[in-house]
């Protein structure tokens, strides 16, 4: 009889959301201050070296459980799948990607609301995983109903719903995963690692 063994299957993602993790729990252990000057983007002077940090380690950051709680459910729902498509790096550079563009964009539009927590990536990941079925001069129809559905929600929630929700970052991302997911999946073989 074979022995079962766990194995840590998609590392970009697993560590990423330990990663999430540990920023929370040290978020709590110092009053949130660790989360505000490390991972939590806001406009701040362009002089602050932080800033410029701040703009990618936003994503890390988390205001509480329920919130990594949500994030973290998509991501391991959908980041294995897209790990095993893509490649552990390529995953990265969406993270990196999705990150630096929300926070720029905040930054830019938002001057007055702080941004932490790793929607946009979720987002970015939700789109990218509706092109898996996409083959050239083709448009799959589930990536249409998705964008309709998720991108469509977070516009009317932006317009009229007024929460804590920055659909600003839901919006950026998956525009980042309809871009990647479009171009890495147009050439024969569709993957890129």
């Amino acid at each position: 009889m074979k022995k079962i063994s766990i194995t840590y299957n998609a590392p970009t993602v697993l560590s990423f959301v330990l990663i999430c993790v540990a920023v929370l729990i040290l978020g709590n252990f110092t009053g949130g201050q660790t989360t505000r000057l490390l991972f939590m983007t806001y406009h701040s002077s362009l002089m602050d070296p932080l800033t410029y940090v701040r703009f990618v380690t936003h994503v890390f950051g988390h205001g509480d459980w329920n919130h990594l709680l949500g994030n973290a459910t998509y991501l391991l729902l959908l980041g294995p799948m897209l790990e095993e498509k893509y490649g552990s790096r390529t995953l990265w550079i969406v993270v990196g990607i999705t990150a630096l563009a929300t926070g720029l964009v905040n930054y830019i539009f938002f001057p007055n609301v702080a941004l932490c927590g790793a929607s946009g990536v979720v987002f970015a990941f939700i789109i990218m995983a509706s092109f898996t079925g996409f083959r050239n001069n083709e448009i799959p129809l589930t990536f249409i109903l998705v964008a309709i559905i998720f991108i469509g929600q977070q516009v009317i929630d932006g317009l009229f719903v007024t929460d804590n929700i920055s659909n600003m970052a839901h919006i950026v991302g998956g525009a980042v995963g309809s871009v990647l997911g479009y171009v890495w999946n147009r050439k024969p073989g569709g993957s890129r690692r």
